[in-house]
C-alpha cells in the first residue's frame, strides 16, 4: 500500500522531465530557425553589395577605357595641330620677310619697267622691221593701262616673249608696201625667223628682199621668186616644208650679235 503513490509520484517526475525536455528542445530549433534566417538575410545583403560594388567597378571600368580613347584622339589631334601650326608660323615668317622688303620693291619696279620698255624698243627698232608698227605698239602702248608697276611689267614680259618666239617662226600675211618709188600697193610678205625678211606681189611678176645692212629693199630675180612662193605656200600650210635657197636679210655678223 505504501509503495503505489512513490511509483505515481516517479510517474508524474518523469513526464515533467520529458514535458520540459521536449519544451526545450523546441527552443533551440526556434533558435536555429532564427539565426539561419539571419543568416541567409545577411547573405543575401552581402550578394546585394558585391552586385552593386561590381555595377559600380563596371561603370568606372568603361569610364576609364572612354577617357583614355579620348586622351588618344586629343594627343593626336594635338600632334596634327602642332604640325599645321609649324606650317603656319613658317608662312608667317615668310609673309612677314616680303612685307619687310616690299616697300623696296615697289619702289624698285618703275625703274624696272622703263629699262625692259627702252630695252625691247631699242630691240624693235634694230630689227627687220616686220609687223613694226604692231611691235613697238606692244612695247610702250599709246595709252598705258591703270594699273600698278607690276601687271605692266608683266605686260612688258608678254610682249619679250613674243618677241623670242619671232626668231623660231615662219609667218606669211598680206599688207600694204610702199617703196621709195611709186603708189603703195599690196603684197604677200614672208618671214623666216629673223634672218629673212622677203615679199612679192600677187602675180609674181615683182619681189624683193630686206637688206639690214642697207636698210632697202633689194630686188630678187625669178628664180628667188619663185622660192619665195614655195616659201609662202609652206607658211598657209599648202606645202610640206622643203630647203629654200634665199638670199638672207642679215649677215652674219648681224647674227653673231644676238639676232635670232
Amino acid at each position: 500500500m505504501l509503495k503505489r503513490p512513490f511509483f505515481a509520484l516517479h510517474r508524474g517526475w518523469l513526464a515533467g522531465v520529458l514535458v520540459s525536455g521536449s519544451l526545450m528542445a523546441s527552443d533551440e530549433t526556434v533558435d536555429q530557425a532564427a539565426q539561419s534566417v539571419e543568416a541567409q538575410q545577411a547573405q543575401s545583403a552581402l550578394q546585394q553589395q558585391i552586385d552593386e560594388a561590381d555595377d559600380v567597378t563596371r561603370s568606372a571600368i568603361e569610364e576609364l577605357r572612354r577617357l583614355e580613347r579620348e586622351t588618344r584622339q586629343m594627343e593626336a589631334s594635338n600632334v596634327a595641330l602642332s604640325g599645321r601650326l609649324a606650317s603656319e608660323a613658317e608662312r608667317q615668317q615668310r609673309l612677314n620677310q616680303a612685307l619687310d622688303t616690299l616697300s623696296d620693291t615697289r619702289a624698285a619696279l618703275p625703274a624696272v619697267e622703263q629699262d625692259m620698255t627702252e630695252q625691247l624698243i631699242r630691240w624693235i627698232e634694230s630689227d627687220l622691221p616686220f609687223l613694226k608698227d604692231e611691235r613697238l605698239a606692244r612695247a610702250q602702248p599709246a595709252e598705258p593701262p591703270a594699273t600698278g608697276s607690276a601687271d605692266r611689267i608683266a605686260n612688258l614680259l608678254e610682249a619679250w616673249r613674243a618677241e623670242l618666239a619671232y626668231g623660231r617662226e615662219v609667218d606669211s600675211w598680206r599688207g600694204r608696201l610702199q617703196l621709195t618709188q611709186g603708189n603703195p600697193r599690196q603684197v604677200d610678205y614672208l618671214r623666216i625667223g629673223r634672218i629673212g625678211f622677203y615679199y612679192l606681189t600677187p602675180d609674181g611678176r615683182e619681189g624683193g628682199v630686206w637688206d639690214k645692212a642697207s636698210g632697202e629693199w633689194q630686188v630678187l630675180d625669178e628664180r628667188a621668186r619663185r622660192q619665195v612662193r614655195n616659201g609662202l605656200r609652206i607658211a598657209d600650210n599648202q606645202r610640206t616644208p622643203e630647203l629654200l635657197r634665199l638670199p638672207l636679210s642679215i649677215t652674219a655678223n648681224d647674227n653673231a650679235g644676238g639676232q635670232q
